[in-house]
């Protein structure tokens, strides 16, 4: 049976959704997964998502925004200045970094699908040392190949799976999430897919639809108390962001910039532990972001005046993806016999109820 959504207990989100509600809803797109679950300490994973599937290695524009840069996400430097991210996007665990990186490169040469005689791949992490013990790297190159073999379009499961396997949200149990919105034809038809690996936030601080939710769910946080406005967020969100429409690096970099907003649409103000970094790639403009046996390459672009639909559907996918990933989630218990609970869709229900935030 599959996983709940946020849709299914009825909570209201602003834009229309794609066929799956998922980033693979952008034409191109896979989402991978590898899920370490063994014994009491191993709470981990590995995501993968291809921008144009595993078969297609063309590079793709795209740009990151480190909104608070308490993480880590390699390949980044290399985004910022070429404007393009070639090759699979891989989401681990703080500790797992170095081995997906150099699994992804591995997995490239092994297969020829390295578009050129090098690779800087873009991995991101957040920390799952609360349920998963980082330092006994679990992760391997095997779960990496796993991941990259694996990915498929189509419904993404969500939850804790993957790289989100061991991820705590609002002191709830976090992890993978994914949304999308379409817009109409009349503003462009154009798709915005988001992926998010959730680890972040304080319970207080948790919004749902306009509603918080925090303020009233106080039972078994793991951290605060619940009250104190003042205590540290942190932890660490990653969010990818795909799109079709045909935008440039620099557009691309004003789209990633909005997924803090969909961030903070849920509650979080970004603390100074957190680590939250988005990616903005298109899959527009093929055969066109590194072509160097051309001098000069033809591409379209969106004019700025238009780009106002896709900010807000970026704002609104990432919002419901972040959401997602708790919805999906069940109680956990890993490392040192931690434990955290799941998001309790009936009280939830309730509380939105009160609110009339209730579909």
């Amino acid at each position: 049976m599959s996983k709940p959504r946020a849709r299914d207990l009825g909570i209201p989100f602003e834009g229309i959704p794609g066929k799956y509600n998922a980033i693979t809803d952008v034409d191109g797109v896979t989402v991978g997964y590898s899920t370490v679950i063994e014994g009491e300490s191993a709470r981990t994973g590995v995501t993968i998502i291809h921008p144009r599937g595993k078969s297609n290695h063309d590079p793709v524009f795209a740009a990151w925004f480190p909104f608070n840069g308490n993480g880590e996400m390699t390949g980044s430097a290399w985004v910022e200045e070429g404007g393009f991210l070639e090759g699979p996007i891989g989401l681990t665990n703080t500790h797992s970094v170095g081995v997906v990186r150099d699994a992804i490169i591995d997995w490239q040469a092994s297969q020829g699908k390295m578009f050129q005689h090098w690779s800087c791949p873009v991995v991101a992490e957040t920390a799952d040392g609360w349920l998963n013990d980082m330092n006994g790297f679990f992760v391997k190159p095997a779960h990496v190949w796993e991941a990259l073999e694996n990915a498929e379009s189509g419904p993404v499961e969500e939850g804790s799976v993957g790289g989100g396997t061991g991820m705590i949200c609002y002191e709830f149990k976090g992890g993978s999430g994914t949304s999308s919105r379409k817009l109409p034809e009349k503003l462009g038809g154009w798709t915005i897919g988001a992926f998010a690996q959730t680890n972040f936030g304080a319970r207080y601080q948790l919004t749902i639809a306009g509603v918080p939710v925090g303020h009233h769910l106080k039972e078994d946080p793991v951290w605060t108390d619940g009250e104190n406005p003042y205590t540290q967020d942190s932890g660490s969100l990653i969010i990818v962001l795909a799109t079709d429409a045909p935008l440039l690096p620099h557009q691309l970099k004003r789209i990633a910039k909005r997924a803090s907003l969909g961030m903070a649409r849920t509650g979080s103000l970004g603390g100074n532990g957190s680590g939250d970094i988005f990616l903005a790639f298109s899959t527009a403009n093929p055969n066109t972001a590194l072509q160097g046996n051309r001098q000069v390459v033809e591409l379209r672009a969106l004019d700025n005046d238009h780009l106002n639909p896709l900010f807000a559907a970026s704002i609104f996918a990432a919002e419901e993806a972040i959401i997602n990933s708790m919805v999906a989630a069940e109680d956990m218990t890993g490392h040192k016999d931690f434990s955290v609970k799941a998001l309790p869709h009936d009280r939830l229900r309730e509380i939105m109820k009160q609110c009339n935030r209730l579909q």
